[in-house]
């Protein structure tokens, strides 16, 4: 019996050291690439070309931070962009919730025919043309609502949403509120959205890294500058700043060191449109795995 328990200890020990060892080498090949980033966003750009940079910053230089954060779009985009993220991503939480609560109600009527639409859409759309239309004859093209009116809901996300009350909130508990006197609405806002925190929070980081990322929306309907999000001026910022290096290499005047500071430049852009993702995450990452993994259970 001894030797039966050994050799299973064994066996567990060596499963927990592969385990570990997989994850730890699967941990530095994601941190790497981001290290590396940084410390080149901080190098010197004739460091960085001639490959001195591999780890740490060497020579730190802010030439690159000092030319992004001189230029006031970049803080016209930033602000644009928090406007975006933030009021697209409460649209897309509220229209979700009212979606997903009714949805997951066994008495609804129609269930199956209005979830059969909903899943529909996710297989065939219109496409771009038909969207650009729709947005042009709503009368919100070249306003800030064609960036958070436009799907304002996710059938995916929404899937998701509904199981997880399905599953965390048992009708037992719908039917106790009921004998109470709690109407649908009440039971809705007095403890169904207080048990979804954690599902609440996962949509919140999905819809909000989708906002905060969106670029080709804002490339179709937005012709005012006053209104582009930070991902259009960097993108206009690398662009000429490219063009301006290959014109300088042309003319033979200096045209290594701007060529040099362009390369530093993306990494500054990666930084700059990346940093407040990193730094929400953490507040929202102790919810994720439970809103994720429970609301995945059932379909």
């Amino acid at each position: 019996m001894r030797q039966k328990t050994k050799i299973k200890y064994n066996q567990d020990r060596l499963y927990y050291i592969i385990c570990y060892t997989v994850i730890a080498i699967l941990t530095l090949v994601v941190l790497y690439p981001i290290i590396y980033i940084i410390s080149a966003s901080l190098s010197n750009a004739d460091s960085v070309v001639q490959g001195r940079v591999w780890l740490w910053p060497v020579d730190i230089n802010l030439d690159a931070y000092k030319v992004l954060f001189n230029r006031k779009s970049i803080w016209v985009g930033y602000k644009n962009t928090i406007i975006y993220t933030v009021g697209g991503t409460v649209i897309n939480l509220v229209i979700t919730l009212m979606c997903a609560y009714p949805l997951a109600r066994k008495n609804l009527r129609g269930r199956s025919a209005i979830m059969f639409l909903f899943s529909f859409t996710m297989l065939f759309n219109g496409g771009m043309i038909p969207n650009y239309v729709l947005v042009r004859e709503l009368g919100l093209m070249n306003t800030r609502w064609s960036l958070m009116l436009p799907g304002a809901m996710s059938v995916y996300n929404m899937i998701v949403c509904r199981t997880f009350i399905q599953t965390n909130i048992p009708d037992e508990l719908l039917e106790a509120a009921q004998i109470d006197g709690c109407r649908d609405s009440q039971f809705f806002f007095r403890v169904v959205l207080p048990l979804s925190k954690p599902i609440i929070a996962v949509l919140a980081l999905w819809y909000g890294v989708s906002h905060w990322n969106a670029y080709f929306n804002a490339f179709l309907y937005l012709k005012n500058q006053d209104l582009y999000p930070l991902q259009i001026f960097l993108k206009e910022l690398l662009v000429q700043s490219e063009q301006m290096g290959e014109t300088e290499m042309v003319l033979g005047n200096s045209g290594s060191i701007s060529q040099n500071l362009y390369v530093t430049l993306k990494y500054c852009v990666i930084i700059i449109s990346t940093l407040p993702l990193f730094c929400v995450y953490p507040f929202v990452q102790k919810h994720f795995q439970k809103g994720v993994m429970v609301g995945s259970v059932k379909g």
